[in-house]
């Protein structure tokens, strides 16, 4: 399973970003996925989930309302849109597919990531 995630950049704060996710290879539509960043100079974070089938989420109480985190029907490819943005939102941000079909927030319960897309926020 290959993860590529795309749609990084430079953007103002209180700006918009729509991050994409896009499985490839051996892909099931039957495994929940979720987002992580890593902040310069700290560790990697857990910042939103989603199940298999796209009906329940969860997200890290610091984006709680500013962004939204959403599959296609076809299951392969994910998204994040990110509204409202701060310049605490910079980060690299990661894509993973989680083991189970319903969204862990633990980073040790998935076991594909991709490559990363890196965002700035700038005050």
């Amino acid at each position: 399973v290959q993860l590529q995630a795309s749609g990084g950049g430079l953007v103002q704060a209180g700006g918009s970003l729509r991050l994409s996710c896009e499985a490839s290879g051996r892909t099931s539509s039957n495994n929940a996925m979720g987002w992580f960043r890593q902040p310069p100079g700290q560790d990697r974070e857990f910042v939103a989930t989603i199940s298999w089938d796209g009906a329940s989420t969860r997200y890290a109480e610091s984006v709680k309302g500013r962004f939204t985190v959403s599959r296609a029907k076809a299951a392969s490819t994910v998204y994040l849109q990110m509204n409202r943005l701060k310049p605490e939102d910079t980060a690299v941000y990661y894509c993973a597919r989680a083991r189970s079909s319903y969204g862990p927030t633990s980073q040790s319960d998935y076991n594909y990531w991709g490559q990363g897309t890196l965002v700035t926020v700038s005050s």
